[in-house]
């Protein structure tokens, strides 16, 4: 059964209140604002954070990586930065693998813009060269190592595939094979958004066993065209290609006001990553109101027993 944002947020909001949120605080870009981040991951033995740093009236972006000094975030000293949106982080065949969405003015369409996913791999964040790049049009590209070394790859295609959005999956050997061809001819798993909504992976995490779960989100529009925008879970069934217990698992008012780049954008939280903290919680961080950057700790969405992340 195909469950629409309505139904989800209902069982979401019969469960226990979960703690209160926290923005997190970024420094030395200016006026400008970070969100839609990645979770801290580790690179040369310090925790980093990659961000989209954008002035409010833009949508042209870069990313920047982040050293946390005190309570706040600061940018990295020598490291790279990226003209990108919504970057992305995991290690695959010892390699850290990193991207974003690269954005372009669109040539056919006056004023507007087109896009695409593009990957870079390294040893380290200094060592990045870009390697591969998705299909026009597509975001929300996401990789997980399996346990056979193989590379699980979700796609997000919209239009006549994928309509607002929904959620591929495919398999390849090496990030070689990592083409656009092979992206676009994902398979679509067995129908989980309804027509009328859409989502995305923005993470996936490797449990024991070869399940693959997924941090992503499922969103829509009101009458009014607003958005709103849920950070969900679910778990992909690699045998069967259906996603499965899929749940929302946090929302706007969790966390404490704050800017929005538009009115239309107030409601949107944006997944980054998860970082388990013990006692069967993890503290999930979100890009919020395309303006600001929160962290939350919430139960662990997967509770898979024995489930470690690999």
């Amino acid at each position: 059964m195909t469950l629409t944002v309505k139904q989800l947020l209902n069982q979401f909001r019969q469960q226990s209140t979960p703690n209160k949120g926290e923005k997190l605080h970024f420094t030395g870009v200016g006026d400008r604002d970070v969100y839609n981040i990645t979770a801290p991951f580790t690179d040369r033995n310090e925790k980093v954070i990659a961000g989209r740093v954008e002035p409010r009236k833009s949508e042209y972006s870069e990313v920047m990586f982040f050293s946390k000094e005190g309570e706040e975030w600061k940018p990295r000293k020598a490291a790279p930065t990226f003209e990108l949106q919504d970057p992305f982080i995991v290690t695959i065949h010892e390699q850290l693998v990193f991207g974003g969405v690269e954005v372009a003015p669109d040539p056919a369409k006056e004023g507007a813009l087109q896009w695409k996913t593009v990957f870079y791999k390294g040893a380290n964040i200094s060592e990045l060269q870009r390697f591969a790049e998705g299909p026009k049009g597509m975001k929300d590209i996401r990789l997980v190592e399996l346990p056979d070394h193989r590379i699980g790859i979700c796609t997000r295609p919209q239009g006549e595939k994928g309509g607002r959005g929904k959620i591929g999956y495919t398999e390849i050997e090496t990030l070689d094979q990592l083409t656009a061809q092979v992206i676009e001819d994902a398979p679509l798993l067995k129908e989980h958004f309804v027509k009328e909504e859409w989502g995305g992976a923005n993470e996936l995490y490797l449990f024991d066993g070869g399940k693959i779960g997924i941090l992503g989100h499922i969103a829509r529009f009101d009458g009014a065209g607003n958005r709103h925008y849920y950070p969900m879970t679910c778990l992909l069934n690699r045998k069967e290609m259906k996603l499965e217990e899929m749940k929302i698992i946090a929302v706007r008012d969790d966390f404490p006001g704050g800017e929005a780049k538009r009115e239309d954008l107030t409601d949107v939280l944006f997944s980054g990553g998860l970082v388990q903290v013990g006692h069967g919680e993890v503290e999930l961080y979100v890009g919020v109101s395309d303006a600001e950057a929160h962290k939350i700790r919430i139960p662990d969405p997967f509770q898979i027993k024995g489930g470690e992340h690999v």
